[in-house]
């Protein structure tokens, strides 16, 4: 962990908590070793929804709807979400929790590659979640731009990679070390664009956030 376990844990003590829906969900992420967003991150995201209070929002990376579940419980009721997945095994289990909330209407789920999926939209976005394939952050970053409208948020989850980010190219193992520098050059693009201005956190594994001038 990046933060002192001790620490998060306390902090993490003192959460509210979430709906039974997805306190179920998060523990069949747990169980099935599905990706899951962190509860700093967890609170994080409902501090950003209660300041900005988006309209529109595009979550990059579904896996199985805990994140697009949480944020249409803490964004404005009226705000619509469209979240991109690939993964066509978490697809179904994704569109199901989305039924089980009675968010179908709210929550729209698109199936395919977001490389190929964002040159098509041209809607814009307040709020843009990137919590997909770490080495494609840079990748996506023309397209988010381009939808993301002035003054939303962009808010990248698991940037630090367990603390590896500050490591020698060397000193991480030899399969991680592509992501690794993708991922360093991705935040040093978000500190430099004069479009943004941006903040990285330390809270769980990394987190960035991002305001479009």
């Amino acid at each position: 962990m990046v933060t002192d376990e001790r620490m998060a844990a306390f902090i993490n003590s003192l959460d509210r908590g979430n709906t039974p829906l997805l306190d179920r969900i998060e523990a069949e992420c747990k169980r099935g070793n599905v990706p899951v967003i962190r509860p700093q991150m967890q609170s994080l995201l409902k501090l950003l929804l209660a300041i900005n209070r988006p309209k529109k929002i595009l979550e990059i990376g579904t896996a199985i709807g805990f994140s697009a579940l949480l944020m249409s419980e803490y964004a404005p009721s009226e705000c619509k979400i469209t979240t991109i997945e690939k993964y066509e095994k978490r697809i179904p289990i994704a569109r199901e929790n989305f039924r089980l909330a009675g968010k179908e209407a709210q929550i729209t789920l698109v199936e395919g590659d977001a490389d190929d999926l964002l040159k098509t939209v041209e809607d814009s976005y307040d709020l843009i979640y990137m919590d997909a394939a770490k080495g494609q952050y840079g990748h996506f970053l023309p397209e988010v731009m381009r939808l993301l409208r002035v003054g939303g948020l962009l808010v990248s989850d698991n940037v630090l990679q367990e603390g590896d980010i500050i490591q020698s190219r060397f000193a991480v193992t030899r399969r991680n070390r592509t992501i690794h520098a993708r991922m360093r050059e991705y935040l040093y693009q978000l500190k430099h664009d004069e479009r943004l201005e941006t903040a990285i956190l330390q809270d769980g594994d990394g987190i960035a956030v991002s305001v479009r001038r």
